[in-house]
């Protein structure tokens, strides 16, 4: 039901500060990202309307599509993409959105960082690595990740924030947390884009500093279908944020 989704979002945000006061850390340093992929304007006015301003998207082209007449009304919103970059969506990500999470190779950051000089932007940014190392996931391998973001800062002068993840989605999510937060600790980057639905707690509890939360905030979402096929079940919470 749309008019549940601000009571979700309380209780969510409860459960944020529980976790940060068992982790003897400020809740208020913790980012509620509010993810909205495949979720109408319907469905998102309702916690913008509750005071909410940092939501996610997967996809350039679905943010493109709905958000530019949502922040219009609400200008105080800010908007993170979460999902995969194609180097030929960079001018439209760095128009868009206040923070990239998915920088993952030299040529996306190359790509973000010309569309940045070019329209004199800056997006928060977030180097994403492939904690799990598994081969059909996104992110840079995290053997390779100081590289990236050598690359980053030396040859491109983008600020990279902090990192992000997402575990496997059959593996304890703690341990990956863990090492992610030990990576960033041990590259000097402060910023932990990790924990959804499933598993925000325990983030949390590993530093994170922001959480990206979606099912348990909108409900329960269908991926769209594709085109000529019936439409999927519903995806595994992990996977949805």
């Amino acid at each position: 039901m749309l008019e549940d989704a601000p009571a979700r979002l309380a209780d969510v945000e409860r459960r944020i500060a529980a976790a940060a006061t068992a982790a003897h850390r400020d809740a208020g340093a913790i980012c509620l990202i509010a993810v909205t992929k495949t979720f109408s304007p319907a469905h998102i006015v309702p916690v913008l309307a509750a005071g909410h301003r940092a939501f996610g998207e997967n996809r350039v082209q679905e943010a493109a599509g709905k958000w530019p007449p949502l922040r219009e009304r609400f200008p105080q919103s800010e908007l993170h993409l979460i999902g995969p970059l194609q180097s030929n969506k960079a001018k439209d990500a760095v128009r868009l959105f206040d923070a990239i999470h998915t920088i993952d190779r030299p040529k996306i950051a190359r790509a973000v960082a010309e569309e940045m000089a070019r329209q004199a932007k800056t997006p928060e940014l977030f180097i994403q690595v492939n904690i799990g190392q598994e081969p059909q996931k996104a992110g840079v391998a995290p053997a390779a990740t100081r590289a990236l973001l050598a690359l980053c800062r030396d040859e491109l002068r983008l600020r990279i924030s902090g990192l992000m993840c997402i575990p496997p989605l059959d593996a304890l999510p703690g341990p990956h947390f863990a090492a992610l937060a030990a990576l960033a600790s041990e590259l000097g980057v402060h910023g932990l884009s990790m924990g959804m639905s499933a598993d925000f707690e325990t983030a949390i509890a590993c530093g994170a500093t922001h959480v990206r939360i979606g099912s348990e905030i909108f409900g329960q979402r269908l991926p769209p279908p594709r085109e000529g096929a019936p439409g999927p079940a519903a995806s595994p919470a992990r996977r949805s944020g």
